[in-house]
């Protein structure tokens, strides 16, 4: 297969992130998006994706020449999900590479594939290093760089370091494993997983177990990514329930406090806080600057109202500090000495009253994407649109959002087709499909349910309050760049992105909404050669010439919407005629105006969107960059 450079079989293949490599100390760490590649001999790394032809190998691992395969400590990157390859270069220096994969079943999966592929390996070590080289000493044992490695393998056989294997017989060759070189591998022994639920959540099915925050399970199966069978260390109640509101008890860390909001960006953190108006209400999340730097945001409202954000620096002797009166060993303690005393601090520090909310409950069943109409249970009419009607809907005790598709309106049986891929699309900027209603007509979706609608009426309802908030407005646009990346990632065209197909939760978290749908809808007007419906003011160039559709249009479409979110949900070219767009956009040149409060940054990156040439457009992980750096 190609992909490999030499047509090699390709085992396994998948986008993960990999820390830069310092080979002499790592310590300025820099984690890259690459697209990796195993073989049978070897683990190739990439620029760019699985389809690019001119993507850029990065670099390569022999497998023969690799030492170990095995986990990290994650509090040494603050990253979840971190494995390891312990290899001898050509000068027979020891490297190793650090890879952070997207859950912890994919990291076990890789986990998996290279050790049988290494298993025979004469080289293999019986111990490692599960740290890293910080300030010329390993975080595991404080030695230096030299020091030999200090934790004991997970996997191998006792054999001495250095001696190959011996052959196996032909009646031992029928005791091995499947699919295990040499017979040496053997797997490790299930090692007890207790995890501790993050949220509450109350059981949907008859085969749920409900969670109680701070309550320890042990996981019992989670074969399935997004829902695992879990067995109550108190109350011995076993049942499935959502992996996504469980966090294993030995990664947990700052997870388990309300007030750590993880990757939260600045600016989500600063409309969290605002939404809050509490005098000293603060959060905590991970620097977007310096990997491995938290950072303390403040809410006061002294001269006004602000929010402050201030790093949580750390002295030689690890201790952690705000200003130099007090010092803690932990980040806790510190949070702790400061809601007493604010010492250098414009006030003392106050948790929030309503802390991070519940993340999109995964479904209501494992894979179960064709859902029982008589299962569903609709209420009020949210509102209607090209599709169709849209109800509120309880699917048993979950809140649903129902859209019951007009007949005619789409090509059904490619939907439906797709549907069961697309309701594997997690992220929490985008709308969760739950699954479709096929067996009638009309063909029902069911998707999650966002309290406060549309984001363009929600704009529009809310103007006098956010038309000069621009914390607000550019946080929204970075939560729709953010799910639109994600999209770009899975290789998914949205097609008609734009404010009215974005949604609103409770908790002001925009989600975009619709994905996949535009391109299966039948419309004599404006269809292009896929079937796809296009509204001429959200489209580019490219799209209003030869209906082609990329990426790169979606990212147009993209700096429409941000004008929409600038200017509070205005239309797009005011009252000008689809046909007099045209003209003006493919023949003249034209793009919009900038809103009469947007930023000139803000407005700098909707001309980026809208440059002509779509390879010049920028990626929507680059737009997300380019607001982090300012």
């Amino acid at each position: 297969m190609a992909g490999t450079g030499k047509n090699e079989e390709v085992l396994k293949e998948s986008f993960m992130t990999k820390r830069s490599q310092n080979k002499r100390a790592f310590t300025h760490p820099n984690w890259k998006e690459r697209w990796f590649v195993l073989s049978p001999e070897n683990l190739i790394y990439y620029d760019g994706d699985k389809q690019s032809g001119r993507r850029k190998e990065r670099g390569r691992v022999k497998l023969s020449e690799v030492v170990a395969v095995e986990c990290v400590d994650t509090e040494v990157f603050h990253r979840d999900w971190v494995f390891q390859l312990c290899y001898s270069s050509e000068e027979n220096e020891q490297i190793v590479l650090y890879i952070a994969a997207a859950t912890s079943q994919e990291r076990d999966q890789w986990l998996d594939h290279l050790r049988r592929l290494v298993a025979q390996n004469p080289c293999l070590s019986d111990h490692y290093h599960n740290g890293c080289i910080k300030g010329n000493q390993w975080t595991c044992c404080k030695g230096g760089k030299e020091v030999a490695a200090c934790t004991r393998v997970t996997w191998t056989n006792n054999n001495p370091v250095g001696q190959p294997t011996p052959s196996p017989t032909p009646d031992a060759r029928s005791e091995m494993m499947p699919g295990t070189p040499g017979g040496r591998f053997k797997p490790p022994e299930r090692q007890r997983k207790v995890v501790v639920a993050l949220y509450d959540y109350n059981a949907i099915d008859p085969g749920d177990i409900p969670l109680r925050k701070h309550e320890e399970f042990e996981v019992i199966e989670d074969t399935q990514e997004y829902w695992w069978k879990m067995k109550n260390l108190q109350t011995g109640v076993e049942g499935f329930a959502p992996s996504n509101y469980v966090r294993e008890k030995e990664t947990i860390g700052l997870h388990q406090y309300d007030w750590y909001l993880g990757d939260a960006t600045r600016q989500r953190a600063e409309v969290f806080l605002m939404q809050q108006e509490r005098e000293g209400c603060f959060v905590v999340r991970n620097s977007t600057t310096n990997s491995g730097i938290y950072t303390l945001s403040l809410f006061s409202k002294r001269s006004h109202p602000q929010v402050k954000h201030y790093h949580i620096k750390k002295d030689s002797e690890g201790n952690y500090y705000l200003s130099h009166n007090i010092k803690c060993q932990t980040i806790p303690d510190l949070i702790f000495r400061h809601q007493h005393n604010p010492a250098g601090l414009p006030v003392r520090l106050r948790p929030p009253t309503h802390g991070r909310h519940a993340p999109t409950i995964p479904g209501p069943h494992p894979d179960k994407w064709e859902i029982d109409p008589n299962e569903l249970n609709l209420l009020e009419e949210l509102g209607s649109g090209q599709f169709g009607v849209v109800r509120h809907g309880k699917l048993r005790n979950l809140d649903v959002a129902v859209k019951m598709m007009k007949e005619g309106t789409m090509s059904e049986n490619d939907f439906i087709e797709e549907a069961q891929v697309m309701t594997k699309l997690r992220h929490p900027n985008l709308v969760q499909l739950y699954g479709v209603c096929s067996m009638y007509r009309p063909i029902y979706i069911v998707t999650e349910y966002l309290k406060n609608g549309s984001l363009l009426n929600y704009l529009r309802s809310k103007d006098k309050v956010l038309i000069n908030n621009n914390e607000v407005l550019l946080d929204m646009c970075l939560q729709v760049c953010e799910g639109m990346a994600y999209l770009e990632r899975q290789k998914f065209i949205h097609r008609d992105l734009a404010a009215r197909n974005c949604l609103v939760g409770a908790h002001g978290e925009i989600k975009v909404g619709d994905f996949g749908l535009a391109r299966h809808v039948v419309d004599d007007e404006y269809t292009g050669s896929g079937g796809a419906k296009f509204p001429i003011k959200w489209a580019a160039p490219e799209v209003l010439n030869f209906m082609r559709f990329s990426s790169k249009s979606d990212v147009w479409a993209y700096g429409v919407l941000m004008w929409e979110v600038f200017s509070c949900g205005k239309m797009p070219y005011g009252k000008a005629k689809n046909t007099e767009v045209v003209e003006m956009v493919v023949q003249k040149g034209c793009v919009l105006d900038k809103p009469r409060f947007c930023p000139d940054n803000v407005y700098n990156v909707m001309r980026r969107c809208w440059d002509r040439t779509p390879e010049m457009r920028p990626a929507f992980n680059d737009i997300i960059r380019i607001f982090q750096d300012e």
